[in-house]
This record gives structure tokens, C-alpha cells and sequence, in this order.
């Protein structure tokens, strides 16, 4: 895709392949860490555990960039989240210790979930906002992160290599390679960082009073209701889905990457649906009622009698979960003044964060009690909570280009 296309602005191409990059290596890192922590000889509590380490570790961090990204350009903060992913990479691929492990994973970039939670996402979608018009900016977040789930998509798939290994070469050897690629994958995110434009990349000009001021109720508002999604969403995290499909169904590492590979093909294909359906029905409308019926299909996967059933349902849900991502990023970017973006972002992601930190020690805790799925159940129930309320708090409050006035411009005179 070329940086001068109608969808992609001079210098979102560089931010589409970071993406790129760093999903792909999210993708295998969700099915290899419990992988890596098992042939350790730990259990499924310590992968949840260590999966809420990561994730309030990247909370700290990315509340940090929330709080002080408006002082700073943006570049020299893209960079330095680079520089920190190729050092934990590096560092995953020669520790074997528990307590290690979990320094590198709480100060480290590693993303146990099926979306980007880290330090990058406030930071590019500034940059993206910045290049993006009103009217393209929907379609400009659904190709990030359809980018984004396709990559991750192949990281998965790629994982089906540790079934075929040569016979004298060590599985542990083997997902310590994959550790050692992702942190070369990081240096080259940071070049392709170093090429952004300056008017994307440059610092604030004048800094507002604060990281979030006129726009403050609004955010926090949401940022409550994103944290009863991320609450739900901790319970199934592909790192606790491998779990759950490892235990309940003995899958392969290949079945279960190829499992996420489709899934991920899915949500792909859907971020284009959605900003279709945004432009005839309105981005919350469309949040809400692709959103709902997948929470409905996820609390009922555990009941399938076989595997066969229960990945059906997961595949049919990751034709809908995902709708919400782009819709929501151009939500929260429209609804926001320009220099609020970065906090934005970061205060509606933080909350996700630590609520989504909460959960994945729980999940764990109840796959070793029973391989029947409870956590999908629970997480289910937390989205269709999550669904009805965003409907009812914010079904009235539209992104600009969604107000009567620009509507009636938009159809023209008579």
C-alpha cells in the first residue's frame, strides 16, 4: 500500500508497517508464552499471573506517555517504545527464571491479548489522527488495525513450525528464536519510525493547559465503560484461549495457531465492514450492535459438545468482536480536541489496561480448576454489560461529522 494512496496519507504507510511488525509478533507471542512458561514446568496460574504483570506494566507506561506525550514529539517517544520492544525481545530469549520473567514483562512490550494494549497504540494514533480527514479518518483506523490483525493473524499461523521441528532441535530452543525475532522486529520499527514525517511526527506547538481539559468528563465517561469491556476481555485473552483449548481439547500448537490465524483473517475482513456499516448507521450504533451478538456466541462456546462446535463459535464471533475497534478509535479521535489525542487515547486505554490486568490471574486460577471455560462465560456477560451501557450513555453523543449540520451539508442543497 503506498504512502500517497487516498487511504493512506504520506507517512501513515510507515505507521501501517510498525503495525504490521509488531502484530505479527504479538500473534506468537500470545500462544507461545503459555508454550514457554509450560515446557518451564510452570502452570496455567503463573501464565495468568505473568499475563497481569504485562499488562499492568504496560499501563504504567502508557499512562505515562497520556500524562507527558503533548510536551514531547512524538517521533522521540515512538522511538524509545521501539528501542524498549527490541530490548524485550532479547531479553525473553535468554531468561529462564521466574522472577526475571516477570521484571521483563512488567517494564517490557510483550501483548498477551488479541488487540494492541500497549505504550504504541496512544502514540500512532496521534499520528494518525494528525494526517487523517474527517471523512477518511474511520477508514484510516480500520486499515490500521485490520493491518494490525492480519499480522498477527501469520504470527499466529507461523507457530505451526514447532510441530515440525527436526528431531534434535529443542521446542525451548525453538520459541526462544521466536523471543530473539521479535526484538530484532523492534529495531526495525524504529527505523521505519525515523522516517515519519515531521508535520505527523514534530511536538505540540503551543501546550495546553493539561493533558486533558475541556474534554475530560467525556473521556473519563468512556474510559469507564472501555474498563467493563477490558474487565470481560481479561478472561479471554489469546493466551488464555490457547489455555482453554489446549486443556479442554489437547490441541496442537499448529491447530492452535491455525485456529487464530482464521480468527484474525476474520476480524480483518470485519474492520472494513464496520466503517461501512458506521457511515449509514453512526459509529456508537455500530459498536454496539456488531459488539453484542459476539458476546452472546463467546459465553456460549464453553457448552459445545466438541471442539469442532466451540471453534465455530469463536470464528463467528471474531467475524463481529472486532467491529468496535476502528469505530471506536475514530470515536474517541473526533470527540477529543487535537492536542487532547495523545491523552485521549492513553486515558481510555490505561483503565482498559488495568481492568484487563484483573482478570487474566482469575481465568487462569479457574482453567486449573476446570477445562470447561468459565472465564469465556464470565467474560461474556461483562461485554453484554459493557454493550448496553455504552448504548445507553452515548447514543446521543456524535463525532462531529455525524451532527445534523454536516449531514445535511453532506446530502446537499434541496
Amino acid at each position: 500500500m503506498g504512502e500517497t494512496s487516498p487511504a493512506a496519507p504520506t507517512g501513515a504507510g510507515r505507521v501501517y508497517a510498525s503495525r504490521a511488525l509488531r502484530a505479527f509478533c504479538d500473534g506468537f507471542t500470545a500462544i507461545l508464552l503459555p508454550l514457554y512458561l509450560f515446557d518451564l514446568g510452570f502452570d496455567a496460574t503463573i501464565v495468568g499471573v505473568l499475563s497481569t504483570v504485562t499488562l499492568l506494566g504496560s499501563a504504567a507506561l502508557t499512562i505515562s506517555v497520556g500524562l507527558y506525550a503533548y510536551r514531547y514529539a512524538l517521533r522521540t517517544m515512538l522511538l524509545a517504545a521501539a528501542l524498549l520492544m527490541a530490548a524485550t525481545g532479547l531479553a525473553f530469549g535468554f531468561v529462564e527464571s521466574l522472577l526475571p520473567l516477570f521484571v521483563i514483562a512488567a517494564v517490557g512490550t510483550l501483548n498477551p491479548s488479541s488487540g494492541d494494549v500497549s505504550v504504541f497504540v496512544p502514540l500512532e494514533h496521534s499520528v494518525l489522527a494528525r494526517l487523517a480527514p474527517a471523512a477518511r479518518r474511520t477508514l484510516i483506523f480500520a486499515i490500521y488495525s485490520a493491518v494490525g490483525t492480519g499480522a498477527a493473524a501469520l504470527g499466529a499461523l507461523s507457530v505451526g513450525l514447532l510441530d515440525h521441528l527436526p528431531s534434535g532441535l529443542d521446542r525451548r530452543a525453538a520459541i526462544q528464536a521466536y523471543f530473539l525475532v521479535y526484538g530484532a522486529a523492534g529495531l526495525v520499527v524504529m527505523l521505519l519510525y525515523h522516517g515519519l514525517p515531521q508535520e505527523a511526527a514534530q511536538a505540540h506547538g503551543e501546550a495546553p493547559r493539561g493533558a486533558l481539559s475541556e474534554s475530560r468528563g467525556h473521556v473519563l465517561r468512556l474510559a469507564a465503560l472501555f474498563s467493563v469491556d477490558a474487565f470481560g476481555g481479561g478472561f479471554i485473552l489469546n493466551t488464555l484461549l490457547a489455555t482453554w483449548l489446549f486443556a479442554r481439547f489437547g490441541l496442537s500448537p499448529g491447530e492452535a495457531g491455525a485456529i487464530f490465524f482464521v480468527t484474525g483473517l476474520c476480524s480483518a475482513v470485519s474492520y472494513f465492514i464496520a466503517t461501512w456499516i458506521a457511515a449509514r448507521i453512526g459509529l456508537i450504533n455500530t459498536m454496539v450492535f456488531t459488539h453484542l451478538p459476539s458476546s452472546i456466541l463467546l459465553g456460549l462456546a464453553p457448552f459445545a459438545p466438541d471442539a469442532e462446535w466451540a471453534v465455530a463459535a469463536l470464528v463467528a464471533r471474531s467475524l463481529l468482536s472486532q467491529m468496535d475497534v476502528p469505530t471506536r478509535t475514530s470515536y474517541v479521535m473526533a470527540t477529543v480536541t487535537p492536542d487532547e489525542r495523545p491523552a485521549a487515547s492513553s486515558f481510555t486505554m490505561v483503565p482498559r489496561s488495568l481492568a484487563g490486568a484483573l482478570s487474566p490471574a482469575i481465568s487462569g486460577w479457574l482453567l486449573t480448576l476446570s477445562p470447561f471455560g468459565w472465564p469465556l462465560v464470565i467474560g461474556g456477560g461483562l461485554k453484554i454489560a459493557y454493550d448496553l451501557g455504552l448504548l445507553a450513555m452515548f447514543a446521543r453523543v456524535r463525532p462531529p461529522e455525524e451532527q445534523p449540520e454536516a449531514q445535511k451539508h453532506k446530502a446537499g442543497p434541496g
